[in-house]
């Protein structure tokens, strides 16, 4: 499987130039385009699915990774790789992308050329979001991005669809363009772009940070992602840019763009950043609050229903922040399978808005009323696909924000954890109240609008296109170690990094006294520091014991003073420069 990663990406972008050639042959015909598209966003999914193989429990390092100099003047590689955290966003990228293309079918008629063009584009520049390890070239591909969704939202959209392009593409490219500036400011500290070597420099304490440098990258990578959360209070190009969306569109931006920013904030800001994470820490969880509770009141007064579907991706996706920030395992597990749940749930909302405005040309809620009686299907699977974005048992969206939820209320990042989780507790509460009163308002009751009671219940197309993501409700709710297992080992090294941080200087030499066997000599550059020991359990495995804060005067049997700053354990050791990462002498 050499070279996985790169055919990924360039499956679709191949699928695009064969969809130009096509066009050029004299006996072409407009209604192939679709079909080109489809087969190759196809066999992009279906390649994708070798990604499973090798991805079991305890994946901690990149696979598949290929690694090749690109501009060699300035040291910038390709570099891609995926691990526990990237894998089932790749996933959800190439499944929903055939999805995308199929719902379509009948609602895109002018300029099919340019439309299939700009999706296939789009789905390469995504999967290369999530597999790039070079600084520079997740840059390239975060905003080559911004590009087709900004033509697809500007040609194909509503009535208001240049005003919701633009505020799109000024709110997301002024964010990455700060971002530029932090992944410069890195390359001048460490000399490469390399993801991976300035991570493995940060933890040898070979070129550390200052803080004043730290809180500026910082700001410069969270601002950029916060925007496409999006993050109260830059939340507000995201209700314009759905609303004008085509179907297509609205399913892409929510099931994938959203998560490029939360992904964003996993890998870069906690991985590289974790002294300024602990410490903007409150801040994140409080907007997050604000945007749960501010995106559930706003939808449910909304009287458009694409629009209400929209501000419910902002309260969702400040569940994701609220995890993310907890620095808990729970909390950022559930944080990660909320992005995927959010995903299929939200992305299937837009799917049946789409249908139901294919049929009507209106997605006023007042227009509609009674559907369940003309489009049965249509009424009952809308309903599982909202009660899943509610968040009831035994579908996804639980699981994802019981994960959360409990991982916040233990957190320790911010002070009365409890409070914040109540608060953003009452989301769900809210999310049930707005979802709900939508549901009887357009699809129980009688047939308030005589236009409706003619309507056509979905065909097999649109069938079709549901049944996998219905399917992955019903799976992700029922048995979500699948996901969760592949992932863990991913998630807690990003945790062990910004969750425990030393409480002191760095060890400058871990050496052995001689003439004793089990004593270790230990020289701080600190007064004091924590350090973990490993012991023999029963069974013979090996576990760690509790971490032990100590002064430079103590030893770990009582308070015998030794020669500060030097200290003598009188165990087996196995240390770092913080907890989870060894040193070994």
């Amino acid at each position: 499987m050499q070279h996985l990663l790169t055919a990924i990406i360039l499956v679709p972008v191949i699928g695009g130039l064969a969809t130009v050639g096509y066009s050029l042959l004299p006996g072409r015909r407009e209604s192939n385009y679709k079909w080109i598209a489809l087969a190759f966003s196809v066999a992009d999914f279906m390649l994708s699915l070798l990604l499973i193989k090798g991805s079991g429990a305890g994946m901690r390092e990149f696979r598949l990774v290929d690694d090749v100099m690109w501009i060699g003047s300035i040291g910038a590689r390709y570099h891609v790789g995926v691990d526990g955290i990237s894998l089932w966003l790749v996933l959800l990228t190439t499944l929903l992308m055939p999805i995308a293309i199929l719902s379509s079918w009948t609602a895109i008629q002018k300029r099919q050329l340019s439309y299939y063009l700009f999706l296939q584009l789009l789905a390469g520049a995504m999967v290369g979001v999530f597999v790039s390890l070079d600084l520079l070239l997740f840059y390239l591909f975060f905003e080559a991005s911004l590009v087709p969704m900004f033509f697809l939202i500007g040609i194909w959209g509503g009535e208001r669809r240049i005003y919701a392009a633009i505020k799109f593409f000024i709110y997301t490219s002024v964010g990455s363009l700060l971002m530029l500036v932090g992944i410069i400011a890195l390359f001048y500290i460490y000399g490469t772009f390399d993801y991976v070597a300035i991570l493995t420099a940060m933890r040898d304490s070979t070129t550390a940070l200052a803080p004043r440098a730290e809180f500026w990258l910082f700001l410069a990578f969270a601002f950029a992602f916060c925007i496409k959360v999006p993050l109260f209070p830059l939340h507000t190009w995201l209700p314009d840019a759905h609303t004008e969306a085509p179907t297509a569109g609205s399913v892409i931006l929510a099931g994938v763009l959203l998560k490029m920013g939360t992904y964003g904030l996993l890998r870069f800001n906690l991985g590289l950043f974790p002294d300024m994470s602990r410490k903007f820490a409150p801040v994140m969880i409080t907007l997050a609050i604000i945007g749960i509770i501010y995106g559930a009141l706003v939808a449910m007064v909304q009287p458009d229903v694409k629009r209400l579907v929209a501000y419910s991706s902002v309260s969702h996706m400040g569940f994701v922040v609220l995890g993310l920030f907890s620095f808990t395992e729970l909390g950022m597990q559930g944080a990660l399978y909320q992005m995927l749940n959010h995903g299929v749930s939200t992305g299937a909302l837009f799917l049946f808005v789409g249908f139901i405005y294919e049929r009507r040309h209106t997605r006023q809620i007042s227009d509609f009323g009674g559907l369940a009686t003309p489009m049965p299907w249509f009424a009952t699977l809308f309903v599982i696909a909202s009660l899943s974005s509610i968040g009831l048992p035994f579908l996804n969206g639980f699981v994802g924000e019981f994960l959360i939820l409990i991982g916040s209320w233990t957190a320790v990042a911010i002070q009365h954890a409890w409070i914040a989780t109540m608060l953003a507790g009452t989301g769900v509460i809210w999310a049930a109240v707005y979802m709900l009163w939508m549901l009887q308002r357009v699809v129980f009751g009688p047939v308030t609008n005589a236009e409706n009671s003619a309507l056509k219940d979905l065909n097999a197309r649109e069938l079709g296109l549901l049944l996998p993501l219905l399917v992955l409700m019903l799976f992700m709710g029922v048995y979500p170690r699948v996901f969760l297992d592949r992932s863990q080992a991913s998630v807690d090294q990003v945790r062990t990094r910004v969750a425990a941080p030393p409480t002191g200087g760095s060890f400058a030499s871990v050496k052995p006294v001689e003439g004793r066997d089990r004593l270790a000599h230990i020289r701080s550059t600190g007064s004091s520091f924590e350090v973990r020991t490993r012991a023999k359990e029963a069974q013979g495995r090996e576990g760690w014991l509790a971490p032990a804060a100590m002064n430079a005067n103590q030893t770990k049997r009582g308070q015998a003073t030794l020669p500060n700053p030097e200290i003598f354990f009188l165990e087996p050791l196995l240390l770092g420069s913080q907890p989870g990462i060894p040193y070994q002498p």
